[in-house]
């Protein structure tokens, strides 16, 4: 979790994508003990997560009436996604870089 976080992940993406990786089928509320966060949280990490298509959601019975349960796997193994997130990472500070050595060429020539 610590490296995410270094490489500029959320906290709270991180903790979610580490307890998803070890615990393989939970549910929000299993998320929750795991990773100390609270249901709103979840929702939003859920949902980024989903967006990125690193996460799948499928949809259990409840025991008794009520709404089903909702269960979390990772569509991707954690060290693909990790690769995913270093290449991004790496793409910003490209950017980065490029658009700081256009701002030298234009201070040099400004000077």
């Amino acid at each position: 979790m610590n490296l995410l976080i270094e490489i500029r992940m959320k906290k709270i993406v991180a903790k979610v994508l580490v307890c998803l990786a070890y615990v393989p089928d939970a549910t929000s509320r299993s998320i929750e003990r795991r990773t100390g966060m609270r249901q709103p949280e979840i929702s939003l990490t859920m949902k980024y997560l989903v967006d990125r298509g690193w996460i799948r959601i499928r949809e259990k019975k409840g025991e008794k009436r009520g709404r089903s349960i909702k269960i979390y796997d990772l569509d991707k193994h954690i060290t693909v996604i990790m690769d995913q997130i270093c290449e991004e990472e790496k793409n910003k500070t490209n950017n980065q870089l490029a658009l700081i050595g256009k701002y030298e060429i234009i201070s040099d020539n400004n000077l």
